[in-house]
């Protein structure tokens, strides 16, 4: 059973940072394609990130230069360090491991971007 644990959410002023983080198991994680997904309250969920089992990144516009996303195959764990947040990027983040058998998903860590 593939089951993935978010982590690192909070409450952040505007301008800061934090970083989220999702350990996997289950699944032979190398091979998987990562993502972070996010849905803020009355919208739709929005692909944030994605990275590769070769490590190609690509990111949702609004979040280039902002974000990053970076994987460990060792402790099958995926991030996203978030920096200079503001109150658009504030939702629940949810972690995505895609695999041969399908696709799984988090529960998700709640981000919120207030002074």
């Amino acid at each position: 059973q593939v089951k993935l644990v978010e982590s690192g959410g909070g409450l952040v002023q505007p301008g800061g940072s934090l970083r989220l983080a999702c350990v996997t198991s289950g699944s032979d994680f190398s091979r998987n394609v990562m993502k972070w997904y996010r849905q803020a309250p009355g919208k739709e969920r929005e692909l944030v990130a994605a990275i590769s089992n070769n490590n190609i990144t690509n990111y949702l516009d609004s979040v280039k230069g902002r974000f990053t996303i970076s994987r460990d195959n060792a402790e099958k764990t995926i991030y996203l360090q978030m920096n200079n947040l503001n109150a658009e990027d504030t939702a629940v983040y949810y972690c995505v491991a895609v695999t041969f058998y399908g696709s799984y998903w988090g529960q998700g860590t709640q981000v919120t971007v207030s002074p």
